[in-house]
This record gives structure tokens, C-alpha cells and sequence, in this order.
């Protein structure tokens, strides 16, 4: 499947699956009348084909040269294994390296070792972080400060879907490029 293909076919599904129209209070606080509930197509058999082999070629073309994707648990957590599990599939064929993924907790755990971020992250990892969706960039921001306190050099930020309401904005004042799949001016609701 070529790239405009995959790109569209995603759309088709986030449409699909994803997108409502109604009366919606947003994780940011703010009223909509659009939500995306991007759990529905990256939790999906064909999601997770389709996000992997497109997030990884973003990242790819981005010139980052990361070690490790993550994100603020749970958004973030099926577009970071889809994109770890891509790069496998890569490498098997000879083609680029491989990507872990990894998970931030909204809160360190109070058990255990305590630790806020999970899975096979460590300090000194180039790392793009992972979003589902950007309206106000919180999230995402949220992200970039606990990766930062555990050492980790922050390349940038992908998201699935752009609600293009400023959070690319505030993502990027910040001093972080960001890159998306999908706007929400795409979506076909």
C-alpha cells in the first residue's frame, strides 16, 4: 500500500470509528462539538498496521534519530507499540533500526519501584514523543517534562490527529517540532 493510500485509508477510518459530532467536554477542559476517540481505530487490527508503518515514516523522514517512543498513558500507548512493532518488521527485512516503545503514567506509582515512566526507556534515549490527539498540547507537554527528569533528550512530537485548536502551537513555543498524521479538518464526520 503506498503512502497516499495508507494515508487516506486511515482517514477513512478515524472517520469512520473515531469521529462524533455533538456536545463533548474535552480532557483539556474546553467544549467541542467534535471528538475523536482514537482508542476506536489504534486499538484496531487495521489501525495498528496502518499507524505503524505511517508514524514510523514520519519519524523516518523526520530526520530524528530516536531510540524510543512514548507517550502519556493511554492515548499514546497502542501508537507507540504499533510503531515499535513496525520497526521490527523493518529490520527483519534489512531496512532501518529498531524503535522501543515505552508509557508515561499520569502519576508515579506509589508501589514497586516507583517509577514514572514504564517499559524499556532509559535515561539518555533520543526520543519522539507520541500523541493521540493535540488539542492544547498539555498532554503531550506533560510527557516531554517527565521524559526530560529521567534523562531522556526529546526530539520532537507525532500525533495521530491535529484538532488544529493551538496545541501545535504551544507544542512548538516550547522549542519542539511537531509532526501529524492527521488534521482534523480531514476528518469526515
Amino acid at each position: 500500500m503506498v503512502a497516499d493510500d495508507a494515508h487516506d485509508r486511515l482517514v477513512a477510518l478515524l472517520s469512520e470509528r473515531s469521529a462524533k459530532r455533538g456536545d463533548f467536554v474535552l480532557a483539556s477542559g474546553r467544549r467541542s462539538t467534535l471528538y475523536v476517540d482514537c482508542r476506536l481505530t489504534t486499538m484496531s487490527p487495521e489501525g495498528q498496521l496502518l499507524i505503524g508503518r505511517l508514524a514510523l515514516a514520519a519519524v523516518r523522514a523526520s530526520g530524528w534519530p530516536v531510540d524510543a517512543v512514548g507517550g502519556l498513558t493511554l492515548g499514546a500507548d497502542p501508537i507507540s507499540y504499533a510503531i515499535a512493532h513496525a520497526s521490527a518488521l523493518e529490520q527483519e527485512k534489512g531496512e532501518g533500526g529498531l524503535v522501543r516503545a515505552f508509557t508515561v503514567r499520569k502519576e508515579a506509582k506509589q508501589h514497586g519501584t516507583g517509577r514514572l515512566i514504564e517499559g524499556p526507556f532509559v535515561s539518555g534515549d533520543r526520543v519522539v514523543v507520541v500523541e493521540d490527539v493535540i488539542t492544547t498540547g498539555g498532554s503531550a507537554l506533560k510527557a516531554v517534562e517527565a521524559i526530560r527528569a529521567a534523562g531522556g533528550a526529546v526530539l520532537g512530537v507525532l500525533a495521530l490527529v491535529d484538532r488544529e485548536e493551538g496545541g501545535r502551537e504551544a507544542i512548538e513555543a516550547g522549542g519542539l517540532e511537531v509532526r501529524t498524521l492527521v488534521r482534523a479538518s480531514e476528518l469526515r464526520v
